[in-house]
Formats: C-alpha cells, structure tokens, sequence
C-alpha cells in the first residue's frame, strides 16, 4: 500500500510542477555558431544538454562535426524564459513559445547558425 501511495504522490507533484519553456542556444564558443531552440522544457533540454558533456555524446547531429573538435568548447544559454500559465492550455503555451522563438529569431539575424 505505500508503493501506491508514494506513486500516487510523485504523480500529483509531477502534474503540480511548474512548466517553463522557452528559447536557447547553444553557442561553440570557438566560432560563435549557434543552435537555436525553442522548447516547452527549457530544464529539460539543458539537463540533456549537461549529459551529453559528460557522456561525450553529441546533444544535436547538426553539431557533430564540431563537437569533435571537443564537447567543451560548447555552452547552454537560456535567452528567455516563459512559465506556463495557470490556466493556460498546453496548446496556448506552445503557441507563446513559438512566438518568442520568432521574436528572438529577429534579434538574432545575420548571426551565424548551425
């Protein structure tokens, strides 16, 4: 009966979670490139971007040859971040992020990308 109630008690805390998305880059700080993101789980595209450091595993194939050269020459940056709203819908949410990926696409014009 406690294995249950322990489950049903992750499950709450995981539905309960705040939700922050938002856009990234991640920057070879050898040549300035960058891979830009845009994502409903900004922690979670960086906990798989420290893991791939660690693990030497290319976090994106776009990368690959560069990260070659050395994992450690790369660096996560959030831009910006967004927290879902309360009453929000997931859809909603999705589509705010996809507008801030536009607006940071703008700002960040004539840098060069992988």
């Amino acid at each position: 009966m406690k294995d249950n109630q322990t489950k049903k008690e992750l499950a709450a805390k995981y539905k309960d979670r705040e939700i922050v998305g938002g856009v990234y880059v991640i920057r070879n700080t050898q040549n300035n490139k960058l891979l830009f993101g845009a994502v409903t789980d900004l922690h979670g595209i960086k906990n798989r971007f420290e893991f791939s450091l660690i693990t030497g595993s290319c976090v994106d194939p776009r990368l690959q040859s560069d990260w070659n050269k050395g994992s450690g020459q790369f660096v996560f940056e959030a831009l910006e971040e967004l927290r879902k709203g309360e009453t929000q819908t997931m859809e909603e949410f999705k589509a705010d992020i996809l507008a801030l990926k536009d607006i940071w696409l703008d700002e960040l014009a004539g840098r060069d990308f992988y």
